[in-house]
């Protein structure tokens, strides 16, 4: 594609690089890259793309601006709380180059619509947080033999690789046959994340998709490199391809793609399997004759920002040695910041023979949003 003189003037810097140069640059305004999420890894990878000027930029994600994304989330700003992430992505991303074709899919990236949204794109570039996109990314880039440029972040600590079974190369499933239980890695929501560190990684996603487009370098395929900011190290590690993978090995068993909440272990959204009470519910209860046995499973710190008073605190990996003493005679809620962790401690008392158990649903910040909106926030 040629260029045009703006084009010429705004890439003067990439084109006076020799491994770049003209031809590389309209390379880049040729290629089309689909970015799965616009948050903490999403925004370092389609602002450096489109910054460097690759010519289709496709962002797929349904989600909404809070104000906690602000920390880490550099496409959108305090003007974008409550606004769609796709808007707001699309107003800065425009501002940063107009000359960027941005195809912004408002939805969730799911099974039965992921391989008509990348159909068509030369890479998938992975900036999800959780394990069944992760897998669906994966998989789908598999099919349609295009690399997964894969990125994840947890705290102080992130991973960048690209998964190419077509070119040779393991795919995510090599590395991680089967997910983890739900609630043992906690979200950002949750676990909480370091504010550069997705920066860090998602400039690094960003850095693999331009080497590629212009066939440059070195590739991370086959290698996973771990970043840990605390200390500042980062190392890499070889990968190899498992040739039991069911995707990508010798005997495949995932032909197609599958429902990966369940294969993640999620429970049926459609099964009322996990006993549930909302912030109004859980108020009314609190003032009833015989009000139920409250429990935060936070940590003091999170405490320490908001609490409600009539909760009592076990931290959730304190919890199973507690559970003993906790009364039989009285209906049991657990509560934490967004709902995750006092699902798992829910599921920790079921297993220990408690039947009247329940959570509320959406946290302390559900009960904020709805009961006391003068409670601090984090």
């Amino acid at each position: 594609m040629t260029l045009t003189p703006q084009e010429l003037e705004r890439y003067a810097r990439h084109i006076t690089l020799g491994q770049v140069g003209l031809e590389g640059q309209e390379r880049l305004k040729a290629a089309k890259v689909l970015c799965v999420g616009s948050g903490g890894l999403g925004s370092p990878v389609t602002m450096y793309l489109a910054a460097a000027g690759v010519g289709q930029l496709g962002i797929v994600d349904a989600d909404v601006v809070d104000r906690s994304n602000l920390q880490r989330q550099i496409l959108h700003g305090e003007s974008d709380i409550g606004s769609k992430k796709i808007d707001s992505a699309r107003k800065t991303l425009e501002e940063i180059n107009p000359h960027v074709v941005l195809e912004c899919h408002d939805t969730i990236f799911r099974a039965d619509n992921a391989m008509d949204l990348a159909s068509g794109y030369d890479l998938i570039i992975d900036g999800t947080d959780n394990f069944p996109t992760r897998y669906l990314s994966n998989d789908v880039a598999y099919f349609l033999k295009i690399p997964n440029i894969y990125g994840s972040i947890y705290q102080f600590e992130g991973q960048v690789s690209v998964f190419a079974p077509h070119e040779g190369g393991p795919c995510y499933r090599c590395l991680f046959p089967t997910p983890p239980k739900p609630g043992l890695v906690p979200s950002c929501a949750e676990g909480g994340v370091f504010g550069v560190l997705p920066g860090m990684v998602g400039s690094m996603q960003a850095t693999e998709a331009i080497k590629r487009i212009l066939g440059i370098g070195k590739s991370l395929v086959g290698r996973l490199m771990h970043i840990d900011t605390m200390s500042m190290r980062v190392r890499t590690f070889d990968l190899r391809k498992d040739p039991e993978c069911p995707l990508c090995g010798e005997n495949p068993t995932v032909t197609e793609l599958i429902d990966y909440d369940a294969f993640c272990g999620l429970p049926d959204k459609d099964e009322a399997s996990v006993p549930e009470v909302t912030a109004s519910e859980l108020a009314d209860l609190l003032a009833s004759e015989r009000p139920p046995f409250l429990i935060d499973v936070r940590e003091d710190f999170e405490r320490s920002i908001c609490k409600i008073d009539e909760a009592q605190h076990i931290p959730l990996g304190a919890l199973d040695d507690q559970l003993g003493g906790l009364p039989r005679d009285r209906r049991l809620i657990f509560q934490c910041k967004s709902g995750v962790r006092s699902e798992q401690a829910l599921r920790q008392a079921r297993a220990a023979g408690f039947e009247d158990v329940a959570h509320l649903v959406g946290g302390i910040l559900a009960w904020r949003e709805a009961i006391a909106p003068e409670m601090n926030a984090y």
